[in-house]
């Protein structure tokens, strides 16, 4: 179970990449990015920032724009955040909604 400080920094890395993204990316005419949680690591020095992305065609040219910037919105995170060592971010995309209604889909069936 990760600790009420690790708890915090997951909750900061979240809120602060979803600023950073809004500010610093271009995107696409109606395309809308949303950060849906993060995961550091017990040591502080990775992190996974889960990404929403709508419409879901523009998911793989959204993540490919943000992964090329990511040295950028490093360095953004880097001097917002007041900790060190502030962890190595990458982004991937959050499939928990896709397999939530997957499994909908199939318990329904079920229960046919």
């Amino acid at each position: 179970m990760p600790s009420n400080r690790l708890e915090k920094i997951n909750e900061l890395l979240r809120v602060e990449a979803g600023k950073i993204i809004q500010s610093e990316i271009e995107l696409e005419s109606g395309a809308l990015v949303t950060v849906v949680r993060a995961n550091a690591s017990p040591t502080l020095e990775h992190a996974t920032i889960w990404i929403s992305i709508f419409p879901r065609i523009e998911e793989e040219k959204i993540l490919k724009k943000i992964n090329r910037k990511i040295y950028f919105l490093q360095q953004i995170l880097n001097k917002r955040l007041q900790m060190r060592p502030v962890p190595k971010i990458r982004f991937d995309i959050d499939r928990s909604e896709e397999r939530a209604s997957h499994i909908e889909e199939i318990i329904k069936k079920v229960v046919k």
